[in-house]
């Protein structure tokens, strides 16, 4: 695509503003705790990949699935039209090729099971209103409901059919309602939950992780529903306490200047800005007042809105 491509979203909208938030990276890891208490999709995850295994390609692996899922996201948000399709069509075709056994009754399945993709998006688009709200991110609720509505973009890139994809709170709500009596802690998601408190990590780097890694895989547990936590079967923090320490992050985390956020790899921000202009940098200011504006400019949902 030519310079000056908006891409998917553009600068105008909220998921523009939102995903250059330094508390996505904490809500992505509460997206993996809540998506793993899916059966069948952490089937999938866990039967496909080398980060579950005990080599060493897995270890480097499990590292790179969370960069790779950070990645597209990026690209999806704030690259050209061109780049979030064809980031799509990558994932699309990944998706074809896997599958996945229930080993109980033995039935094999596609991971591009549509039930699984929408658990799957529905869990990450969640995780990213809740932590970001909670850490203090200035979405109001018809802001929220239009993050929604725009986030049916990145379900259709990943193979869903928009229409059958939550468009605000109320059905994403209804959604988790309908879907909760499927959920489980299998022995896929004790997989996952090992992994996210004890990453694989050279030796090393061990004390690291101790020090950076488990403060925020233990924020990201935190802030999860209260039915996840049952699930998981540890006590559930309380819930003013994880929205003040979630508020405090949020508070250390934005203080770094966003010029210096943004050098880190893979810098989709900085690219976006270089190729549609200052004026388009991400920023929670952009928010404010802007409910009404964005209503009025979206009601049909157009991500460009």
């Amino acid at each position: 695509m030519a310079a000056g491509d908006p891409g998917l979203f553009g600068p105008r909208s909220v998921t523009w503003q939102m995903h250059g938030d330094p508390m996505m990276w904490i809500a992505g890891v509460r997206a993996l705790y809540l998506q793993a208490l899916h059966p069948r999709a952490v089937r999938g995850v866990v039967q496909n990949s080398a980060a579950f295994r005990m080599t060493e390609r897995g270890r480097r692996d499990a590292w790179g699935r969370l960069m790779r899922t950070a990645n597209f996201v990026g690209t999806v948000t704030y690259g050209t039209t061109g780049a979030a399709e064809q980031a799509g069509a990558a994932v699309r075709g990944i998706h074809r090729r896997l599958t996945a056994t229930d080993p109980a009754t033995g039935e094999r399945y596609g991971v591009d099971d549509p039930a699984l993709l929408l658990w799957v998006h529905c869990a990450e688009v969640d995780s990213y209103l809740q932590v970001l709200r909670r850490s203090g991110y200035p979405v109001g609720d018809a802001q929220a409901d239009r993050y929604l509505r725009e986030q049916r973009a990145s379900a259709r890139l990943v193979g869903l059919d928009p229409a059958r994809v939550p468009a605000d709170r109320a059905a994403l709500a209804a959604y988790f309602a309908r879907v909760r009596p499927e959920l489980a802690l299998t022995p896929e998601a004790r997989q996952i939950d090992d992994f996210l408190r004890r990453p694989p990590t050279p030796a090393p780097l061990v004390p690291a992780r101790a020090l950076l890694w488990r403060p925020v895989a233990a924020l990201a547990y935190g802030a999860l529903p209260a039915y996840a936590h049952e699930l998981y079967g540890r006590p559930a923090p309380p819930p003013a306490a994880v929205t003040r320490r979630l508020r405090a992050t949020g508070r250390v985390l934005r203080a770094v200047p966003p010029t210096l956020r943004w050098q880190l790899p893979p810098q989709h921000i900085l690219r976006a800005v270089a190729r549609l202009g200052p004026g388009t940098r991400p920023g929670p200011y952009k928010l404010r007042d802007s409910a009404a504006i964005l209503d009025g400019q979206g009601t049909q949902g157009d991500p460009r809105g």
